[in-house]
């Protein structure tokens, strides 16, 4: 294996791990967002979400291109649909001012929405569990 090479095994389990790490940090920042908004101040709450979902975009992105187009038509294009929308309704579940029923029923949203480009993920269909 050249040096530059990396296993497909090792970027999705990076891919995986900063799937879970990012939906962790998004749920406990909604959380503070509701209950202690002070903390949402905080340096690394601003900047460490922002890392994981980078790593997160890149290894998804290498992964895409590892499976080549005729791996991913068809439930790629829904997962970036599906993550567009959770990125406007995470924004709006975060943000300051926002009524506090606003930001937690975009935040259950967002979740749900998260839930749904994980089965596709998982499923390679954008009728996720829903393929059968």
């Amino acid at each position: 294996m050249a040096a530059m090479e990396l296993p497909y095994i090792g970027v999705r389990h990076v891919h995986v791990a900063a799937v879970t790490l990012s939906l962790c940090l998004f749920v406990l920042r909604a959380v503070w967002r509701a209950r202690a908004p002070e903390r949402l101040a905080r340096r690394w709450v601003k900047v460490l979400p922002h890392l994981i979902d980078t790593v997160l975009l890149l290894s998804g992105a290498w992964l895409a291109w590892q499976l080549g187009a005729a791996g991913v038509r068809g439930w790629l294009p829904a997962k970036l649909v599906a993550l567009v929308a959770y990125i406007v309704l995470g924004s709006i579940a975060l943000r300051r001012g926002a009524p506090r029923a606003v930001s937690m029923g975009a935040a259950i949203a967002a979740v749900a929405t998260f839930g749904y480009i994980v089965s596709v993920a998982i499923t390679k269909s954008p009728w996720s569990v829903l393929a059968g």
